[in-house]
């Protein structure tokens, strides 16, 4: 299995940008689909955004347009550019597999506030 971590969250201002990264231990993340997932307070884990080793990418509305996500194969991490945020962003979010815990054992996740 490949162990995760997420990094780069914080506060931002609504119409803001921030990127995330998520970095892996484990060659097996050359060989999977992966994904950045969110969970808001009090609201169920949902889907973001994923790549597959090919680089195919997949969106959920919400996000299409504003969150870019991409892969650096040969240093296991990947990113999700995150411009013009808006307060609905606000969550925690983690990196995984494609299915959730496909291979990957998960972090702590890193935390977004859109907020003024």
């Amino acid at each position: 299995q490949a162990q995760v971590v997420e990094s780069g969250g914080g506060l931002v201002q609504p119409g803001g940008s921030l990127t995330l990264s998520c970095t892996a231990s484990g060659s097996i993340f050359r060989n999977l689909r992966m994904a950045w997932y969110r969970q808001a307070p009090g609201k169920q884990r949902e889907f973001v955004a994923s790549i597959t080793p090919g680089g195919t990418t997949h969106y959920a509305d919400s996000v299409k347009g504003r969150f870019t996500i991409s892969r650096d194969d040969a240093n296991t991490k990947m990113y999700l550019q995150m411009n013009t945020l808006k307060p609905e962003d606000t969550a925690d979010y983690y990196c995984n597999a494609v299915p959730f815990g496909f291979g990957v054992r998960g972090g702590q996740g890193t935390q977004v506030t859109v907020s003024t």
